[in-house]
């Protein structure tokens, strides 16, 4: 581990010398709570069951040092959703201004490149960067925050409502073999502001790389905010992606993450209900084969009362995979009357995959109404045999179980298109007949 270590703290040296305007303080905070901090080990406990030597061993190559690179736009197209939303392209870890399309953005809606508002919006932008994920986190957070400068900053202005998503698509291909990239993404939902957001990471080609990325989510006073995350990575690919988000009174944070892809991947989402008559909904589905590890750590803190949460994860996991699920519940003493669940299901579709999954609740407050719980087991043979009673083929029948047990989770995503993509990719998932 020594050698990448000290391949990453000579790297983070070297960022931090050339920052933009309010980018310079993230920058040189990431890069001292690296030298504290370095890649976690298994000795932490909220890292236990995730061993990111793989990552930490690594020399990979920060993509800001390479020369950008464009695509023939045709190759998005079966990641776009079929959708002509705002689309923001990011292709090996630099943004894309030509296969972007922010022209037609309505009135109230800022998006924005992170480097150009660092330096044309330093004043707005600085007051939230690195707040909601500071840069002392852990040592992915602290690494993305030393390489800060590719990524967007989105403002929702007051009372705004936009029906349509905003789609950030990062598309890796064979040009970014042994490449590292540190997206950070801050989105900001004013009063009563309504939005959605799409983060997708895609991999064209099985070569190795790494990305870490990071989204900072403010949702202020009455404001909605949702937040889909879509990781497709290469299965050569190693994927790190942490949402923090802090919310205001009687707002309400939605987010969703949709994980199929890498051969290492780790998702953090954490919360803090910082407003009286706030709730967040935090849902998922992870599917995982061959040799993939796939770890969701949350975190869902609630300091004031009247809140609500509720948190409900779904796996499948075949072959020798290994998935985790870590997710706890933390309730202040002032918190009272908070009404908060989590549940995670999983099934184990062969005798080598594996799920270890522990769902917490730390209560500090007596009147409130929390529940928490997993299950873990096989297909119900039951059910199959009655699907093959009624003529049926096994396979089939197995799929048509398979599929029922993730699309109960997918339709909690409250957009038909996006729905509708993210179960024809689970139905190809179980054929056979999408690579990721």
């Amino acid at each position: 581990m020594t050698t990448g270590l000290r391949f990453a703290e000579q790297a983070v040296a070297a960022s931090v010398a050339d920052a933009p305007g309010s980018l310079k303080g993230l920058r040189a905070a990431g890069a001292e709570a690296f030298k504290t901090l370095g890649f976690p080990t298994t000795r932490n406990e909220d890292w236990h069951y995730t061993n990111v030597s793989a990552i930490a061993t690594a020399q990979y190559t920060p993509a800001a040092d390479v020369a950008p690179v464009s695509l023939d736009a045709a190759a998005l197209e079966p990641y776009t959703f079929g959708g002509t939303w705002p689309l923001v392209v990011f292709v090996n870890g630099r943004f894309n201004a030509e296969l972007s399309r922010l022209d037609a953005l309505p009135a109230g809606i800022s998006v924005r490149s992170l480097a150009d508002a660092s330096v044309d919006d330093a004043e707005a932008l600085g007051a939230v960067l690195g707040t909601g994920a500071t840069a002392d986190r852990d040592g992915f957070t602290a690494l993305n925050a030393a390489f800060a400068g590719e990524g967007t900053y989105i403002r929702v202005a007051k009372e705004m409502v936009i029906d349509t998503p905003i789609h950030l698509l990062h598309v890796t291909d064979a040009r970014g073999e042994g490449l590292m990239s540190h997206p950070r993404h801050v989105l900001v939902a004013e009063r009563h502001a309504k939005a959605m957001v799409v983060e997708s990471h895609i991999g064209l080609a099985n070569v190795p790389y790494f990305t870490n990325a990071v989204v900072e989510a403010f949702v202020e006073d009455g404001a909605t905010l949702q937040l889909i995350r879509v990781q497709r990575e290469a299965r050569t690919a190693h994927h790190v992606g942490t949402v923090e988000a802090r919310q205001g009174r009687d707002s309400h944070f939605v987010t969703f993450t949709f994980q199929t892809g890498a051969a290492l991947s780790r998702s953090n989402v954490y919360t803090v209900l910082d407003g009286e008559g706030c709730g967040c909904t935090i849902n998922g589905l992870y599917m995982l084969d061959g040799e993939q590890h796939g770890d969701h750590q949350t975190r869902v803190e609630h300091v004031k009362e009247n809140c609500f949460s509720r948190e409900a994860y779904k796996g499948l996991i075949d072959d020798s995979a290994h998935g985790v699920f870590n997710g706890k519940v933390y309730v202040h003493p002032e918190a009272q009357k908070t009404d908060g669940k989590q549940t995670n299901h999983t099934l184990l579709l062969s005798e080598k995959a594996q799920i270890d999954t522990k769902p917490q609740l730390e209560i500090f407050a007596d009147d409130v109404k929390c529940t928490h719980g997993a299950t873990v087991g096989r297909i119900d043979e039951t059910a199959l045999f009655y699907l093959k009673s009624r003529g049926v083929g096994k396979v089939l029948a197995r799929q048509l179980l398979m599929y029922a047990f993730a699309a109960d989770v997918l339709e909690t995503i409250e957009h038909p298109v996006l729905v509708d993509a993210l179960e024809k990719l689970t139905v190809e998932r179980f054929t056979g007949s999408a690579n990721h």
